[in-house]
Protein backbone atom coordinates (compact mmCIF):
# COMPACT_ATOMS: atom_id res chain seq x y z
CA UNK A 1 0.00 0.00 0.00
CA UNK A 2 1.24 3.49 -0.86
CA UNK A 3 2.23 5.68 2.11
CA UNK A 4 0.04 8.43 0.65
CA UNK A 5 -3.08 6.24 0.86
CA UNK A 6 -3.25 4.89 4.39
CA UNK A 7 -6.19 5.00 6.71
CA UNK A 8 -6.42 7.86 9.23
CA UNK A 9 -6.29 5.50 12.24
CA UNK A 10 -2.92 4.14 11.10
CA UNK A 11 -1.62 7.67 10.47
CA UNK A 12 -2.67 8.65 14.01
CA UNK A 13 -0.96 5.57 15.43
CA UNK A 14 2.21 6.42 13.48
CA UNK A 15 2.29 9.92 14.98
CA UNK A 16 1.66 8.56 18.49
CA UNK A 17 4.29 5.85 18.01
CA UNK A 18 6.91 8.35 16.82
CA UNK A 19 6.01 10.75 19.65
CA UNK A 20 6.22 7.89 22.17
CA UNK A 21 9.59 6.70 20.88
CA UNK A 22 10.86 10.29 20.90
CA UNK A 23 9.83 10.74 24.55
CA UNK A 24 11.43 7.39 25.46
CA UNK A 25 14.70 8.42 23.79
CA UNK A 26 14.71 11.87 25.43
CA UNK A 27 14.29 10.20 28.82
CA UNK A 28 17.65 8.47 28.25
CA UNK A 29 19.64 11.63 27.49
CA UNK A 30 22.57 12.09 29.86
CA UNK A 31 22.74 15.86 29.28
CA UNK A 32 20.04 18.42 28.45
CA UNK A 33 19.82 19.48 24.81
CA UNK A 34 20.53 23.13 23.84
CA UNK A 35 17.61 25.42 24.72
CA UNK A 36 18.28 28.85 23.18
CA UNK A 37 17.67 29.33 19.43
CA UNK A 38 21.29 30.43 18.97
CA UNK A 39 22.67 27.36 20.78
CA UNK A 40 20.31 25.09 18.84
CA UNK A 41 21.39 26.65 15.54
CA UNK A 42 25.08 26.27 16.44
CA UNK A 43 24.51 22.63 17.37
CA UNK A 44 22.67 21.91 14.10
CA UNK A 45 25.43 23.60 12.12
CA UNK A 46 28.03 21.47 13.91
CA UNK A 47 26.06 18.32 13.04
CA UNK A 48 25.79 19.51 9.40
CA UNK A 49 29.57 20.17 9.28
CA UNK A 50 28.98 23.92 8.97
CA UNK A 51 26.61 23.72 5.98
CA UNK A 52 24.13 26.57 6.33
CA UNK A 53 22.35 25.27 3.21
CA UNK A 54 21.70 21.86 4.81
CA UNK A 55 20.41 23.38 8.05
CA UNK A 56 18.28 25.92 6.19
CA UNK A 57 16.70 23.17 4.12
CA UNK A 58 15.91 21.02 7.18
CA UNK A 59 14.36 23.97 9.00
CA UNK A 60 12.55 25.40 5.97
CA UNK A 61 14.23 28.82 6.15
CA UNK A 62 16.82 30.75 4.14
CA UNK A 63 20.57 30.43 4.61
CA UNK A 64 20.63 34.09 5.65
CA UNK A 65 18.19 33.32 8.48
CA UNK A 66 20.45 30.52 9.72
CA UNK A 67 23.45 32.88 9.66
CA UNK A 68 21.55 35.58 11.54
CA UNK A 69 20.59 33.18 14.34
CA UNK A 70 24.13 31.84 14.55
CA UNK A 71 25.53 35.35 14.92
CA UNK A 72 22.88 36.33 17.47
CA UNK A 73 21.38 39.05 15.24
CA UNK A 74 17.98 37.37 15.67
CA UNK A 75 17.06 35.89 19.02
CA UNK A 76 13.35 35.07 18.95
CA UNK A 77 12.09 32.72 16.26
CA UNK A 78 8.49 32.56 15.12
CA UNK A 79 6.50 29.59 16.45
CA UNK A 80 7.01 27.41 13.37
CA UNK A 81 10.78 27.90 13.37
CA UNK A 82 10.99 27.51 17.14
CA UNK A 83 9.18 24.15 16.90
CA UNK A 84 11.44 23.06 14.02
CA UNK A 85 14.57 24.01 15.98
CA UNK A 86 13.47 22.00 19.02
CA UNK A 87 12.45 19.00 16.90
CA UNK A 88 15.65 18.93 14.82
CA UNK A 89 17.89 19.48 17.85
CA UNK A 90 16.27 16.70 19.85
CA UNK A 91 16.27 14.38 16.82
CA UNK A 92 20.04 14.76 16.49
CA UNK A 93 21.02 15.08 20.15
CA UNK A 94 23.17 12.30 21.66
CA UNK A 95 22.97 9.84 18.72
CA UNK A 96 25.14 7.27 20.51
CA UNK A 97 22.80 7.14 23.51
CA UNK A 98 19.89 6.59 21.11
CA UNK A 99 21.75 3.93 19.12
CA UNK A 100 22.69 2.02 22.28
CA UNK A 101 19.08 2.08 23.53
CA UNK A 102 17.77 0.84 20.18
CA UNK A 103 20.41 -1.90 20.08
CA UNK A 104 19.55 -3.04 23.60
CA UNK A 105 15.81 -3.02 22.83
CA UNK A 106 16.30 -5.02 19.63
CA UNK A 107 18.64 -7.62 21.09
CA UNK A 108 17.88 -8.14 24.76
CA UNK A 109 15.62 -5.63 26.48
CA UNK A 110 12.61 -5.18 24.23
CA UNK A 111 10.20 -2.29 24.77
CA UNK A 112 7.44 -1.59 27.26
CA UNK A 113 4.29 -0.34 25.56
CA UNK A 114 1.53 1.28 27.57
CA UNK A 115 -1.62 2.27 25.70
CA UNK A 116 -5.32 2.94 25.85
CA UNK A 117 -7.06 1.59 22.77
CA UNK A 118 -9.91 -0.57 21.51
CA UNK A 119 -8.95 -4.24 21.69
CA UNK A 120 -11.05 -7.32 21.04
CA UNK A 121 -10.71 -10.88 19.88
CA UNK A 122 -13.93 -12.64 20.84
CA UNK A 123 -17.62 -12.62 20.01
CA UNK A 124 -19.92 -9.85 21.21
CA UNK A 125 -21.35 -10.56 24.64
CA UNK A 126 -18.24 -12.38 25.85
CA UNK A 127 -15.53 -10.99 28.11
CA UNK A 128 -13.21 -11.05 25.09
CA UNK A 129 -15.45 -8.77 22.99
CA UNK A 130 -13.96 -5.54 21.71
CA UNK A 131 -13.75 -2.67 24.17
CA UNK A 132 -11.42 0.11 25.24
CA UNK A 133 -8.68 -1.27 27.46
CA UNK A 134 -5.68 0.16 29.28
CA UNK A 135 -2.78 -2.17 28.62
CA UNK A 136 0.85 -2.13 29.69
CA UNK A 137 3.03 -4.93 28.39
CA UNK A 138 6.65 -5.81 27.74
CA UNK A 139 7.27 -6.43 24.04
CA UNK A 140 9.92 -8.95 23.01
CA UNK A 141 13.25 -7.87 21.48
CA UNK A 142 12.18 -9.47 18.17
CA UNK A 143 9.06 -7.27 17.99
CA UNK A 144 11.03 -4.23 19.20
CA UNK A 145 13.54 -4.80 16.41
CA UNK A 146 10.78 -4.98 13.79
CA UNK A 147 9.12 -1.78 15.04
CA UNK A 148 12.37 0.19 15.33
CA UNK A 149 13.62 -1.02 11.93
CA UNK A 150 10.30 -0.12 10.29
CA UNK A 151 10.49 3.34 11.83
CA UNK A 152 14.00 3.86 10.43
CA UNK A 153 13.22 2.54 6.95
CA UNK A 154 10.08 4.61 6.44
CA UNK A 155 7.41 1.91 6.65
CA UNK A 156 3.88 2.93 5.74
CA UNK A 157 1.36 3.86 8.43
CA UNK A 158 -0.51 0.58 7.93
CA UNK A 159 2.69 -1.47 8.22
CA UNK A 160 3.60 0.23 11.51
CA UNK A 161 0.06 -0.24 12.82
CA UNK A 162 0.27 -3.96 11.99
CA UNK A 163 3.64 -4.36 13.71
CA UNK A 164 2.51 -2.60 16.91
CA UNK A 165 -0.77 -4.55 16.95
CA UNK A 166 1.05 -7.86 16.51
CA UNK A 167 3.60 -7.01 19.22
CA UNK A 168 0.88 -6.14 21.75
CA UNK A 169 -1.24 -9.15 20.76
CA UNK A 170 1.69 -11.56 21.20
CA UNK A 171 2.85 -10.09 24.49
CA UNK A 172 -0.48 -9.44 26.18
CA UNK A 173 -3.21 -11.59 24.66
CA UNK A 174 -1.37 -14.64 23.38
CA UNK A 175 1.07 -14.94 26.33
CA UNK A 176 3.31 -17.83 25.33
CA UNK A 177 0.59 -19.50 23.28
CA UNK A 178 -1.59 -20.51 26.25
CA UNK A 179 -4.58 -21.66 24.17
CA UNK A 180 -4.80 -18.38 22.27
CA UNK A 181 -1.85 -18.86 19.94
CA UNK A 182 -3.80 -18.29 16.72
CA UNK A 183 -6.24 -15.64 17.93
CA UNK A 184 -6.61 -12.48 15.81
CA UNK A 185 -6.63 -9.37 17.99
CA UNK A 186 -8.43 -6.22 16.84
CA UNK A 187 -6.49 -3.04 17.68
CA UNK A 188 -7.90 0.40 16.85
CA UNK A 189 -8.91 3.82 18.18
CA UNK A 190 -5.62 4.47 19.99
CA UNK A 191 -6.17 7.19 22.61
CA UNK A 192 -2.73 7.02 24.23
CA UNK A 193 0.53 5.25 23.46
CA UNK A 194 3.63 5.48 25.64
CA UNK A 195 6.87 3.57 25.12
CA UNK A 196 9.92 3.03 27.26
CA UNK A 197 13.20 1.24 26.66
Amino acid sequence: MDAQHTNPASATLRRKLFDGLGRAERALFTRPSPKSPRAQMKFLLTRAKGSTAAVAERLGVSRRTVERYRSGAIKRPQKRLQAALVEETEAQWQPQVRAQARQRAATSGGLVISCRAHFGFGPEGSSDAGRVRDIMTAVSPAHADLILSARETGATDDELHGLVAEAIADAYFRKEGGGRAGVHVEFKDVNRLDISF
